[in-house]
């Protein structure tokens, strides 16, 4: 029961959220991609995640399944890069939005829609070089995440890659005082009517986002598991002033975050790429 309800609220709140949504950034970055790509690979978390280790490269030529493809931006700009594209996503209106795609740029391989529940999807065992989920897993159960990953096992070729951007909670005094600060669409917990408010219609589940989670939730299913550590200096631009120097500090934070001691970063993180590699 919580999974359908769950899966019901995350149709229904990006079936409202992609409805009238417009394609014109996407076809601008599509038509400025070296330079989208090289600013948003080095300021903003989730492209410098999914494209760390050279990824825009390596997906050129490539068959690519996209899970939670949402507003298809990482859709379309895969697609730009060469790669064969299938995106997915239980949201009928992000069909909508690959059909605009498709008919106002020129692909050398269209955009294929993968319509609703990707358990049910009818694709063939082995189709593809990479899947990928750009903060796609954090909206499933547990349970459901489990028969996600055991179908994106099935879907991998032999030498294929599982790439997912997910959000990192290693520290739970940290992620308690990330609750009590309000961001755009999310008031602080100490808000209490309005937070409950938004907490009734979040369309996340309560559940684990720790990185030893998605170690072992891979590890069940693939020979191969890495999880990269991602924005742990990044995260304080939200309490710096929204000026040209908070984009400065973005890109530096990202570019130096290597140089922190492993067990400090992985506790301290943000976010993080998972990799599972070689199905079992």
């Amino acid at each position: 029961m919580q999974t359908s309800t769950n899966q019901e609220k995350n149709r229904d709140h990006y079936e409202k959220k992609y409805s009238e949504f417009s394609i014109k950034n996407i076809l601008f970055w599509l038509n400025h991609l070296e330079e989208f790509l090289s600013s948003a690979t080095k300021t903003e978390t989730s492209w410098f995640g999914m494209y760390k280790n050279d990824f825009a490269q390596k997906i050129r030529g490539k068959t690519v399944l996209e899970l939670g493809c949402g507003d298809c931006t990482n859709a379309a700009v895969m697609a730009a890069l060469g790669a064969e594209v299938y995106a997915n996503d239980i949201a009928d209106s992000s069909g909508e939005i690959i059909k605009a795609l498709n008919q106002n740029h020129n692909f050398r391989h269209p955009i294929v829609f993968v319509k609703g529940d990707f358990i049910n999807n009818k694709l063939a065992s082995q189709s593809f070089d990479y899947v990928v989920g750009k903060a796609f897993l954090h909206h499933l159960t547990v349970s459901t995440e489990k028969e996600f990953l055991k179908e994106t096992g099935r879907l991998l070729k032999a030498d294929g890659e599982a790439r997912f951007f997910e959000p990192a909670v290693n520290n739970r005094f940290l992620d308690e005082v990330r609750w009590h600060i309000p961001v755009p669409g999310r008031p602080s917990k100490l808000q209490k009517t309005a937070f409950k408010n938004w907490k009734e219609n979040d369309p996340h589940p309560d559940r684990s986002f720790s990185s030893r989670h998605f170690e072992a939730a891979g590890k069940d299913l693939f020979e191969e598991v890495e999880i990269h550590p991602i924005g742990t200096l990044e995260r304080f631009h939200r309490i710096l002033p929204k000026n040209k120097w908070n984009g400065k500090f973005r890109r530096w934070a990202l570019k130096n975050e290597k140089y922190i001691p492993g067990s400090l970063n992985r506790s301290i993180a943000r976010s993080q790429l998972i990799i599972y590699r070689n199905p079992s």
